[in-house]
């Protein structure tokens, strides 16, 4: 199996998407699974190979519409818990 690749998405690609890359990076970590995440903005994100793109409630049905791949929502971008239990999801159907 290929590494896993993780978009975490923001308006600009800037600012809240690295870090919630930091918080997806810290947990996949304490989760002991590898994987390449990186930031991408909301105009260029359906266009980049990855497997899943984390992103706000805000952006995600634009990018719903757009993306060949799931598109996850995270509310909280700080809480670990909820980015865990997402990214555990996500992983089951794999």
């Amino acid at each position: 199996m290929s590494e896993l690749k993780i978009q975490a998405i923001c308006g600009f690609g800037v600012g809240s998407s690295t870090l919630l890359k930091i918080k997806i990076q810290g947990v996949l970590k304490e989760m002991g699974v590898e994987a390449e995440v990186f930031t991408g903005d909301v105009s260029s994100a359906s266009g980049v190979l990855c497997d899943v793109i984390f992103t706000s409630n805000e952006l995600a049905e634009n990018l719903k519409s757009r993306a060949k791949v799931p598109v996850i929502v995270i509310n909280n971008f700080v809480n670990s818990a909820e980015i865990k239990e997402k990214v555990e999801e996500f992983l089951k159907t794999r």
